[in-house]
């Protein structure tokens, strides 16, 4: 299965010379948050695939305006063509705002998952918006990845971990490329991966 993944930026390519030879096959299309709702409904119309997202810390509108087209999975876990897909929106933060916890909030919000993810027998992707800690995270406070992510994937070991938030000019060198048995993805921008 060929899955595109987006984040944080848009693509002057896709947007100014989108190639419709170049997107096709793509199976389904993930959002690990802070794209504008009008570049997803652009990848939703233009590309013949669904579009799951999680929100990112910027995509407070959603909740006024979602993107058209697309399904939120934030805080739920979906299946498509037999992929479970766990979604975590928002980020690292000491204070509590729209799309932004502290540690110890979004370790509940994981916690209040344990009931869908036993239902499911597990998850094969986790896609967020945040890092996991020390995974390709930033050091500041803001752009720390979630030690319950870690976690998460100690116990169940999903295949993928696709997040975004960390654009790829905040450090020189990228985090690592898997953690245990669990391959890591930024989807800053666009990529495609085969499932």
């Amino acid at each position: 299965m060929k899955l595109m993944i987006v984040s944080d930026t848009e693509s002057r390519y896709i947007l100014d010379y989108f190639d419709g030879n170049v997107f096709s096959g793509v199976d389904l299309m993930l959002s690990c948050g802070d794209l504008p709702a009008p570049y997803l409904e652009f990848l939703v119309t233009m590309i013949n695939a669904p579009l799951y997202y999680v929100p990112g810390n910027h995509d407070t509108a959603f909740q006024r305006n979602p993107p058209g087209g697309c399904e939120d999975i934030d805080g739920r876990i979906v299946e498509y063509k037999g992929i479970k897909i766990l979604g975590l929106g928002g980020c690292r933060s000491p204070r509590r705002e729209i799309h932004q916890y502290p540690e110890k909030d979004m370790a509940k919000r994981v916690r209040k998952m344990r009931g869908a993810i036993k239902k499911n027998r597990g998850f094969d992707i986790l896609l967020t918006h945040a890092p996991a800690f020390g995974l390709g995270d930033g050091s500041d406070t803001f752009h720390r990845g979630f030690e319950c992510f870690v976690g998460l994937m100690d116990i169940h070991q999903p295949k993928y971990h696709i997040f975004g938030h960390q654009h790829k000019s905040y450090r020189a060198a990228p985090g690592p490329d898997t953690y245990k048995n669990t391959r890591l993805i930024n989807a800053f921008g666009y990529k495609f991966v085969e499932y």
